[in-house]
């Protein structure tokens, strides 16, 4: 093995792990990339060089964590891994305890079934933020509030699993990646952690 010049080792040593968490609102993308006239990661966040370690839909909120260092974003974003997300949903209806259990055991999707997961009927979060537009309210259907921890993250995961069991998703706002939370951000708001 060669030894490592002087110069390689000052850009090493210099290249310092950056950690920025932000609490994505609703209706932005989670890229930087602008494709259209849709708010995008990049009309919140001005730290140059960090990537979603993950995806969150256009119509979900919460955390995402960016960084620049590729190995923690492959070990958060990696199914493989196995890394904790947690979600608290607005469904619609008040899911049964088949229902809860279904949620629990896992979920047939696209031919494959998902991972266990833990799932618990919460009321509304005291931490919760309006959401702007609102969600459609019916008076003739109830809505409950679910939190929801998952350990993989196919595409449209979550609401996919409470569609499955008659629920459908009417809020989605994740709370947690690891050991990351988004606890203190409100909507648009970032800080970068250590």
């Amino acid at each position: 093995m060669l030894p490592q010049s002087a110069g390689s080792r000052s850009r090493t040593a210099s290249k310092k792990t950056r950690v920025v968490l932000l609490n994505k609102p609703f209706r932005v993308l989670c890229q930087f990339r602008r494709n259209d006239e849709r708010l995008t990661l990049a009309d919140l966040v001005p730290v140059a060089r960090v990537y979603p370690a993950g995806r969150l839909d256009f119509d979900s909120e919460g955390l995402v964590v960016l960084t620049n260092d590729g190995a923690l974003q492959h070990r958060l974003a990696d199914p493989k891994r196995k890394v904790a997300k947690t979600y608290w949903i607005q469904v619609e209806g008040e899911p049964d305890a088949q229902a809860l259990e279904a949620l629990a055991a896992g979920v047939v999707i696209d031919g494959r079934a998902t991972l266990p997961a833990k799932v618990r009927i919460h009321d509304e979060p005291a931490w919760l933020w309006p959401r702007d537009p609102p969600i459609r309210v019916r008076r003739a259907i109830p809505t409950t509030w679910l939190e929801l921890q998952i350990r993989e993250g196919r595409n449209r995961q979550v609401r996919r699993m409470t569609a499955n069991v008659g629920h459908p998703t009417l809020r989605l706002i994740r709370s947690a990646v690891g050991p990351f939370r988004v606890t203190g951000l409100a909507p648009g708001e970032w800080k970068e952690v250590r």
